[in-house]
């Protein structure tokens, strides 16, 4: 699913994308899709970058890009290996819940991003999240370990301080809340639900399919239960 709203963001020929904590690849080939770009994916663990590669060459046999170029990178969001203002665009989607020294990590994104240019970050929504902790016990660790729930104004504050500054944000997926709720409440680590495997099924064709009626539903809850919590930064400076 992609969780980014890339109209919201301007892209040049040549402009360089980071896809930082990138997983199985969902951002960085739709970031792929822009006008003659570079993006690199990048990700601490090997099967995610084994899949990303995958995603991204699927992609190259359907034609279903911008023109532009890809790579991969194995690199850890708390000590990048790439030069100060090298990019145009950094996304880091899903990612600070996990990372302990989140602060660290948050300086980092931003040293890489050229002055002026947009960082997005999207974590997981303080009231759904809260839920899911409160529901089952097990959930941080099914989950791929949540180290922290975020409070809006606390994490846009955090952000600040390392240098961005905030234009636009939005939530995102309500109708996976209920799914998480659901799961959590019979079990964050079963797969033998019935309930549980009919809603993933009901959500991996909205994904693919992209029904009107799902996502009218989808974009009428966002506000009130969207799962995620996307804001668009701009770095100072420059």
């Amino acid at each position: 699913m992609i969780t980014v709203d890339f109209t919201r963001l301007k892209t040049a020929p040549g402009d360089r994308i980071l896809d930082i904590g990138c997983g199985s690849g969902r951002h960085t080939a739709e970031a792929y899709r822009q006008h003659r770009v570079h993006v690199i994916g990048a990700d601490l663990i090997l099967k995610n970058l084994k899949m990303a590669r995958q995603r991204l060459v699927f992609h190259d046999r359907l034609g279903e890009h911008g023109g532009g170029t890809w790579s991969l990178a194995a690199s850890d969001v708390t000590a990048l290996p790439f030069s100060d203002d090298c990019f145009e665009m950094v996304i880091c989607s899903e990612v600070l819940e996990h990372i302990p020294d989140h602060e660290q990590a948050m300086r980092e994104i931003v040293r890489v991003l050229k002055p002026g240019q947009p960082l997005v970050v999207s974590v997981p929504r303080y009231f759904p999240e809260r839920i899911c902790w409160m529901l089952s016990g097990d959930y941080v660790d099914a989950n791929q370990g949540h180290v922290r729930i975020y409070n809006k104004k606390a994490l846009i504050g955090l952000l600040e301080e390392a240098g961005t500054r905030l234009f636009a944000l939005h939530y995102a997926h309500s109708i996976h809340s209920p799914y998480w709720w659901l799961k959590c409440l019979l079990g964050p680590s079963r797969t033998d639900s019935t309930t549980v495997n009919l809603y993933h099924r009901l959500l991996a064709w909205d994904i693919m399919k992209k029904p009107m009626l799902t996502r009218f539903i989808d974009r009428l809850l966002n506000p009130l239960l969207g799962k995620s919590l996307v804001m668009y930064m701009r770095k100072t400076g420059g």
